[in-house]
């Protein structure tokens, strides 16, 4: 499928980045930043068991989050078509919509406007929000582009006149899915709605590695050990929350068992790889070096504006927009209110992480 191999070559993409990035930190940082070397948490005999704990509580509540929504289905308050699977989903896109503005972009912003780097240009332009902007646009062209190849490649020709059908409602075509002769096949709602979903599962899932692999990098790599206790239950509950999300996305996908699980586990096992290579490298690498700094910080700006355009834009705009809340104001509610909790609850999270 063209959306797989698109988004096979954006995580490519990541990958080059990401090493690029890993061997240019391998530098001694500015004399003018600090290295922390006078903190009396600094203890690298103490940190190494914590990452280890790190490991293993933060891929088990990884697994735990984005698995439990594929097997919604055996829960009838969890169905895919009731309400509590609507609100629940709702209360995922907050937490996903919380992890984009209130973890990744602050620390995208912070990263970019570091001592450790030069006023020209790093502290004269917004890169940040300025990438978090670009990285939302184009999240929207590969969307758009993705959906509209798609429904070109299953709506063979136009329609002949004698049928007596609009050509626009032909394409989007809302009733069933039927042919008319002469090798003509139309798109239906459903096709349609399935590939959404799909699209949104796999960028979403994208925009998510791209913070996931930076969070276990910086957390391997530093020997503070009063900052890696705080850590590891922050990101036990994000990964728990967020993966919820994306499970949600996942299940709605509809995608055969293999790819499901495949990508359950690309999520659970990101950060944990993150932070064994952060262990192997926490010798020589230097977050605090320029090229450190500068690349993981455009990345989290990219995965920043990736995160909330999905939630907005793909996950509660289409939901609050749906024929299904459309019918329920009190259903509105509900789902709105679960949104905010989903926020809230990230918020708070980010006192610690």
């Amino acid at each position: 499928m063209a959306t797989t191999k698109l988004v096979m070559k954006l995580v490519y993409i990541l990958l080059i980045l990401f090493t690029f990035s890993v061997s240019s930190a391998i530098a001694t940082a500015p004399e003018h930043c600090d290295s922390g070397s006078e903190n009396p948490c600094i203890n690298k005999a103490k940190a190494l068991p914590l990452k280890i704990v790190a490991i293993v509580a933060i891929l088990t509540t990884s697994l735990i989050g984005v698995t439990s929504p594929l097997f919604s289905r055996y829960i009838s308050f969890l169905r895919p078509d009731g309400n509590g699977f609507m609100i629940v989903k709702c209360f995922s896109s907050g937490i996903i919509l919380g992890t984009g503005f209130m973890h990744v972009l602050p620390d995208s912003f912070q990263m970019l406007s570091s001592k450790c780097l030069s006023d020209d240009p790093w502290h004269k332009f917004p890169f940040a929000g300025f990438v978090a902007m670009l990285s939302g646009l184009v999240t929207l062209a590969i969307d758009s582009i993705t959906t509209s190849l798609y429904t070109g490649k299953n709506s063979v020709g136009p329609v002949p006149d004698e049928y007596g059908i609009d050509q626009e409602k032909a394409i989007h075509n809302v009733g069933h899915n039927h042919s008319h002769g002469h090798g003509v096949v139309l798109a239906t709602k459903d096709d349609g709605q399935l590939l959404r979903h799909r699209v949104i599962a796999m960028v979403l899932e994208l925009g998510i590695l791209f913070h996931s692999v930076v969070i276990g990098l910086s957390l391997g790599a530093t020997n503070d050990a009063c900052t890696i206790k705080g850590l590891i239950i922050a990101l036990c509950f994000h990964h728990l929350f967020e993966g919820m999300g994306l499970g949600g996305c996942i299940l709605q996908a509809d995608f055969t068992n293999v790819k499901k699980f495949l990508m359950a586990f690309f999520f659970a096992g990101t950060t944990p790889c993150g932070i064994f290579l952060g262990i192997v490298l926490s010798s020589i690498y230097r977050d605090n070096s320029p090229t450190a700094l500068i690349t993981i910080g455009l990345l989290n700006a990219c995965s920043a504006g990736m995160l909330i355009y999905m939630a907005l834009v793909d996950l509660l705009a289409t939901e609050f927009m749906g024929s299904m809340l459309q019918g329920s104001i009190k259903l509105q509610i509900k789902c709105f209110a679960a949104a905010l909790l989903g926020c809230a609850v990230m918020s708070v999270v980010a006192l610690w992480a």
